[in-house]
């Protein structure tokens, strides 16, 4: 499929006043070589509905298109961006739609059909809680079948870490628990406008058909958290915070109570959420 031809990134940067924003957690990715390899990079987009968070000025927006998406729903917050974006909706008609709003507060299941995919290169400071929420969609298996999402590299060292190390915590239970994931490959900050602080790198997760274990999501959302809000301590003492005693839940879960959290596997904290909904 032949781009139809648009503007260069930085010609519509420069015309619609694009100044990237530090408060929106704006970073524009403007060379289409690299848009590209991203969006080839969440596989054959052929038949698939594409959704994308944070925009901007469109560059993986183009590229997704470019790369067969059957649709593209972009989701962006800034008004700035709209006219950018209706550029290329204009080259690409009736396969790119615009939704004006907060991504944190919108109901993104509702704007897709199936097969959809979720591919960005997500504002940094609500990347964190975009991914826990889809992470938690319900039912499961979700209504998306990749999610392909760019973060900064500690974000992304996050939600692959394995038990045992200082970057294990939360986010790879949970990301784990329900998810594949695996870093593709790291952008070097200089690929960005304005260039982060930080490298970047895009994570692909596969949601799993079934999860690693039975949980209840919300109980084992506490029951991490708990564990991982101090961390350095002991489960026996960290886990108080559920507002129960932890022994007959450790117990139960066959766990020993001088254990930390970093030191338990996604498994172990399902049986902990087990026991924890069971002492309910």
């Amino acid at each position: 499929m032949t781009m139809t031809p648009l503007p260069p990134l930085r010609e519509v940067i420069a015309r619609h006043g694009l100044a990237a924003q530090k408060s929106l957690g704006q970073n524009f990715l403007l060379d289409l070589n690299l848009t590209g390899r991203i969006a080839r990079s969440a596989g054959s987009l052929d038949d698939h509905d594409v959704l994308e968070v944070g925009p901007g000025p469109g560059g993986l927006t183009r590229a997704l298109l470019e790369e067969g998406a059957r649709r593209v729903v972009a989701i962006e917050r800034d008004r700035r961006c709209i006219a950018a974006l209706e550029e290329i909706s204009a080259a690409y008609p009736g396969r790119l739609e615009i939704v004006e709003g907060d991504a944190l507060a919108t109901d993104m299941k509702t704007l897709v059909r199936a097969p959809a995919r979720i591919v960005a290169n997500l504002p940094y400071n609500i990347a964190t809680p975009l991914l826990v929420g889809w992470l938690q969609t319900e039912p499961w298996p979700p209504w998306y079948d990749s999610l392909t999402l760019m973060f900064q590299r500690e974000v992304a060292e996050r939600i692959v870490a394995q038990p045992g190390g200082k970057t294990y915590g939360r986010l790879a239970v949970l990301a784990q628990w329900r998810a594949e994931p695996r870093i593709l490959f790291d952008i070097d900050r200089r690929a960005f406008t304005p260039p982060p602080a930080v490298t970047s790198s895009l994570v692909e997760l596969v949601p799993r058909a079934t999860p690693l274990a039975e949980a209840d999501p919300r109980l084992l959302e506490r029951v991490v958290a708990a564990a991982f809000g101090q961390r350095r301590k002991m489960l026996r003492a960290s886990l108080k915070s559920l507002g129960c005693d932890p022994l007959p839940l450790l117990d139960a879960a066959g766990i020993e109570p001088t254990k930390r959290a970093e030191e338990l596997s996604v498994e172990a904290f399902c049986a902990l959420a087990r026991a924890f909904a069971a002492s309910r």
